[in-house]
């Protein structure tokens, strides 16, 4: 498949077939592609809980749970496979420490932003890419701030390490449309802008 089909097809799947389950090897063919992303100091702080049987599903899903299951949770958690994105900060400040960093104070106010998420984030989207290019569905989705010391304890995760998010894999049962897409796309004179601020994409003109 084409790169550019492969960003054109890719879309968040809230509705998955749990009778469809996703082989081994196209899970690890997903990860190796994550691990394809960039890092700052090529410091590749990150890490993945793979959850591909129903009992690790199960203490996933029993450590997040707060509310009745809705349509998002029932369609969603018919997911086959979960992987839990997280980051770690202290990997990131051992290696800025380094001989050719040589922030050996570890500060963390030299971060302007936390790159242990960032990072995390782009393996996350290269995840949802190489779903597509599996013939996969696939969704990125937050853990509650609430619960992500019992996702750690439940998942024996450290308490070092952040979590970011979750991908969900699986094949799509049902086509659902979030009502935020009626919000549309924003396109390149909106959102771009070309030497400074307020300048538009040159050759583009507003009607």
């Amino acid at each position: 498949m084409e790169f550019s089909e492969v960003v054109r097809r890719r879309r968040m799947v809230r509705r998955f077939d749990p009778d469809r389950p996703v082989d081994h090897n196209t899970v690890r063919k997903v990860l190796t592609t994550a691990l394809r992303a960039p890092s700052a100091g090529h410091t590749q702080g990150w890490d993945f809980v793979v959850l591909d049987t129903p009992e690790a599903r199960q203490h996933f899903w029993a450590a997040t749970a707060d509310r009745e299951p809705d349509a998002w949770l029932i369609g969603v958690s018919a997911a086959p496979t979960l992987i839990v994105c997280c980051s770690d900060p202290e990997a990131y400040l051992d290696r800025y420490a380094e001989p050719d960093k040589g922030w050996t104070d570890r500060d963390t106010a030299r971060w302007p932003i936390p790159y242990w998420d960032v990072d995390t984030g782009m393996a996350a989207l290269l995840m949802l890419l190489s779903a597509v290019d599996q013939g996969l569905g696939a969704l990125f989705f937050g853990v509650p701030a609430r619960a992500h010391d019992e996702v750690r304890r439940a998942l024996g995760i450290p308490a070092s390490r952040r979590i970011v998010g979750v991908v969900a894999l699986g094949h799509e049962a049902q086509r659902v449309t979030s009502p935020s897409l009626r919000r549309g796309r924003r396109g390149l004179e909106e959102a771009v802008h070309w030497g400074t601020y307020g300048e538009s994409v040159p050759g583009l003109h507003h009607a």
